[in-house]
């Protein structure tokens, strides 16, 4: 048997499927493909999640829109970060051309132009299907963990959502929650303490302070009302093709706290709403996050363990999460031991950093006799990568070169007026384009406060016309004695005076 077709036989057998099954590309030797030796990844494991990574430039971007048109043909809705806003051309057809005729050809692939399904989703000022949630479905160990507290001020968050649960106060937005805080300083004072305990001044002046760095990157305009409903991504069209939703987030880069803000909060929501699902023939949603580092850079240590703590555990509501990041070295070590697939595009070495980090990202991949792994990634082409999934049996498949399919919907943006086309005609945009603003606690607070200060005014009144009354009558009864305190006088010394006099009289007698 020839070197290719042990090599053949080497991948057929490791990517054997007897489920359903996607195609990601074809597999490569000595740099070139190989008809028929496809790359198949089963769908019963995409729920294991996954990591995308590669220079600038090598085809992330393409492998992602791949595998969300794949699933999409499969029935299976996915959402997906459009951080760089190069997405979006999923919604049309692509173009034939003979370097993709070619390219499928040699990895004897059929290749047919579409476009999808798509929603566009926005948290920022972009038109779109508006994405909001409000502060009570945070709780407070959630918007703890977001505002980086520590145990002391997080008791504190914990006091508060206790109050206005007791009180029956709506945490809407971030107004809601800072008058809360301002009003148990303030004129709640006693009130907090005789039922719940002090609470440090210094403590919530830091919770004040974390919250207002949050509404600077533009938080306001994700905690709100109409609370987006995350069944809305699980939809299907009348062909039964799944939804490609895409969150544009072209000018939110520069705000990395609301963007894990929003993916913290947005995988806990889907967990806590998704029931358990155990193992399905295929996935319920699948979330690809692009350009990972944004979450990963700036989380704190708390934030880190939330989101690994879902990434474990999400995996049994059917949803997978894809992490697309330029370096896999950007993703902790904790959460990258829970992604079952990995498709790696070529690294650059041009430093010794760089040099560090492909080898340690060439000991993550499984052993081969047909690679030298790190070579292998400084020299793969644009559209070609090393991959290795999970089979059927949670096992890796042989590591493998891979020459990625090419994506049937076009591989550029939407025009304006295409996204304006696509919004028109969306009923998501309609349903959330509302905004609400609900009797919430900053109004039933502020009425609160209103009222207590009508009740002091009124109090001050009474006070004031009694001191009035007193005075005037004060006034009337002293007018009173001044006009007969003199004839008593009078009266009483004339008496006085013949007394004394009638008395020396008799004495000289």
């Amino acid at each position: 048997m020839s070197k290719k077709d042990e090599f053949f036989s080497h991948i057929t057998g490791g990517y054997t499927c007897k489920g359903d099954f996607i195609i990601l590309g074809g597999a490569m030797l000595d740099g070139e493909p190989l008809a028929d030796a496809h790359i198949k990844v089963p769908l019963k494991t995409m729920n294991r999640h996954g990591l995308i990574a590669g220079a600038t430039g090598t085809g992330k971007t393409k492998t992602l829109q791949v595998l969300s048109e794949q699933l999409s043909l499969k029935g299976i809705p996915s959402l997906v970060m459009d951080v760089k806003g190069d997405l979006s051309g999923v919604a049309k057809p692509g173009k034939e051309n003979a370097f993709i005729t070619d390219r499928h050809t040699k990895i004897n692939l059929p290749y047919t132009t579409m476009g999808f399904p798509v929603e566009l989703l926005t948290i920022s000022e972009q038109e779109g299907v508006r994405l909001r949630a409000t502060v009570s479905e945070f709780g407070p160990v959630l918007f703890s963990r977001i505002l980086d507290l520590n145990d002391t001020q997080s008791g504190i968050v914990s006091i508060i959502f206790k109050y206005c649960d007791d009180n029956k106060l709506g945490l809407i937005d971030l107004k809601d929650i800072r008058k809360v805080i301002q009003y148990l300083q303030g004129e709640g004072k006693a009130e907090l303490e005789n039922e719940y305990g002090a609470m440090s001044p210094a403590s919530t002046g830091v919770i004040l302070r974390k919250i207002i760095e949050l509404e600077q990157q533009g938080a306001e305009r994700f905690f709100g009302e109409e609370s987006f409903d995350v069944m809305d991504l699980m939809r299907r069209d009348s062909n039964g093709n799944g939804y490609i939703n895409i969150i544009r987030l072209t000018d939110i880069q520069d705000k990395p706290k609301l963007f894990s803000t929003f993916m913290l909060s947005l995988l806990a929501e889907v967990y806590g709403r998704m029931p358990e699902r155990g193992d399905q023939p295929k996935p319920e949603l699948v979330i690809f996050i692009d350009e990972a580092h944004l979450i990963f850079s700036q989380a704190s240590k708390t934030l880190l363990e939330q989101i690994e703590t879902i990434v474990k555990l999400i995996r049994s509501k059917g949803v997978g999460v894809y992490f697309i990041t330029q370096n896999p070295m950007d993703v902790p070590s904790s959460v990258l031991a829970q992604l079952g697939l990995k498709v790696q595009h070529a690294l650059r070495a041009f430093t010794a950093a760089d040099r560090k980090d492909i080898k340690l990202t060439a000991e993550n991949f499984p052993i081969s006799e047909w690679y030298d792994t790190e070579n292998a990634l400084t020299s793969l082409g644009t559209g070609e990568a090393l991959v290795t999934v999970l089979n059927e049996k949670g096992i890796p498949t042989p590591l493998a070169a891979m020459m990625v399919r090419a994506p049937m919907s076009r591989m550029d943006i939407l025009t304006a007026e295409e996204i304006e086309s696509i919004n028109r005609s969306s009923q998501l945009v309609t349903k959330y384009s509302r905004v609400v603003d609900p009797e919430s606690a900053a109004e039933m607070l502020e009425r609160k406060i209103e009222s207590a200060e009508q009740r002091r005014s009124e109090a001050e009144e009474r006070k004031a016309r009694q001191r009035d009354s007193t005075w005037r009558g004060s006034t009337t009864t002293a007018r009173r004695r001044t006009a007969t305190h003199p004839v008593v006088k009078v009266l009483t010394s004339a008496t006085f005076i013949r007394g004394m006099m009638g008395i020396l009289t008799r004495a000289m007698k």
